[in-house]
């Protein structure tokens, strides 16, 4: 295995430590939000508390490989373009991290609530699930802002790829039709939300970007082609 299929497959392996994420964005909101009750979801967060804990978990991992991701992504891609690989990390591992660092703390504060505590004697029990539900809903907030870095770091990835010598270059557009696909979700998000899921709907082919992606570094790593000979 040569250096390069090496970094590639090192890439490849800190993008899969990110498959962690879905547990906090997809299945704890969908197992424990309930629309408009915020007795019942509060009731949820305190009735597993574990599993919410360990969504807590999962957002300061996922924030923690996002570092080491971009950084091995640097070492794959900097002779490509040293300005280009710098922007990958800065973009998508340093801002990423800090949301997703600072997001926990919501989830934290949800948690002091709906277990109490007699400093919320100043609130009643009904006043208290509607704060636990606001900081739950304020974290779900946060991630579709954070959508506009999970999609902003992929184009110049995309552009490395694809001036890359060893990356199909299919991939690398791939990467730039995935990005500015996230941007779109979360500028929908915050203008329109109401155009959201239609937006996902249609747009949800181009999100395997990223995942075939990560599956070409994983299985194939990298292959530097030979120059063409001079006539």
């Amino acid at each position: 295995m040569t250096t390069l299929s090496k970094n590639a497959r090192i890439a490849g392996f800190f993008y899969l430590m990110l498959m962690t994420a879905p547990l906090r964005l997809l299945y704890i909101p969908g197992a424990l939000y309930v629309a408009g009750d915020a007795t019942a979801t509060a009731g949820n967060i305190a009735a597993h508390e574990t599993l919410f804990r360990l969504g807590i978990l999962s957002d300061l991992f996922t924030a923690t490989m996002t570092l080491f991701l971009t950084l091995a992504f640097y070492r794959l891609f900097k002779a490509v373009d040293r300005s280009l690989a710098v922007l990958v990390v800065i973009l998508g591992g340093v801002l990423p991290c800090a949301i997703y660092f600072f997001n926990v703390m919501n989830d934290f504060a949800a948690l002091l609530i709906v277990k109490g505590g007699t400093f919320l004697a100043a609130f009643d029990p009904h006043q208290q699930d509607a704060l636990a539900m606001l900081f739950f809903r304020i974290h779900g907030q946060m991630i579709n802002a954070a959508e506009v870095f999970w999609g902003l770091w992929l184009i110049p990835l995309g552009l490395l790829t694809i001036r890359s010598n060893f990356l199909p270059k299919l991939l690398g557009w791939w990467l730039v039709l995935n990005g500015a696909d996230y941007v779109l979700q979360s500028f929908t998000g915050i203008l329109l939300p109401q155009y959201d899921d239609v937006i996902s709907t249609y747009s949800f082919p181009i999100m395997f970007g990223e995942l075939a992606f990560m599956l070409w570094l994983l299985i194939f790593g990298a292959k530097e082609r030979p120059m063409a000979a001079a006539g």
